[in-house]
């Protein structure tokens, strides 16, 4: 099935790139750019895209490494715990208070 009309990629296209991008590098993350850059084609009106992305979902390779699952987590509640080295009035919103 043709999946991108205006490069003329077809499904056996985006299936074949992604098992050939996780087969050369386990620990990628696969997106529509890299697939496009794989077939050495360009993105070009955007039609496409929800069903390019639908495509990519049904492929088994698709996955995120399991090593790197749950990093956005990880890192924003690293982020809740620190204060950056900041004073509690930095903000010029905040009043200031007399010390």
């Amino acid at each position: 099935m043709i999946v991108c009309h205006c490069t003329n990629i077809t499904d056996h296209d985006i299936h074949a790139a992604i098992d050939w991008m996780r087969a050369a590098d386990p620990a990628t993350i696969i997106t529509p750019g890299k697939i496009y850059r794989a077939l050495g084609k360009a993105a070009d009106c955007g039609g496409c895209v929800a069903l390019f992305v639908g495509t990519m979902r049904k492929n088994d390779n698709l996955e995120v490494p399991m090593h790197l699952r749950g990093l956005r987590r990880a890192a924003t509640q690293e982020k809740e715990k620190t204060d950056e080295g900041r004073r509690q009035g930095h903000r010029l919103s905040e009043p200031r208070t007399a010390q």
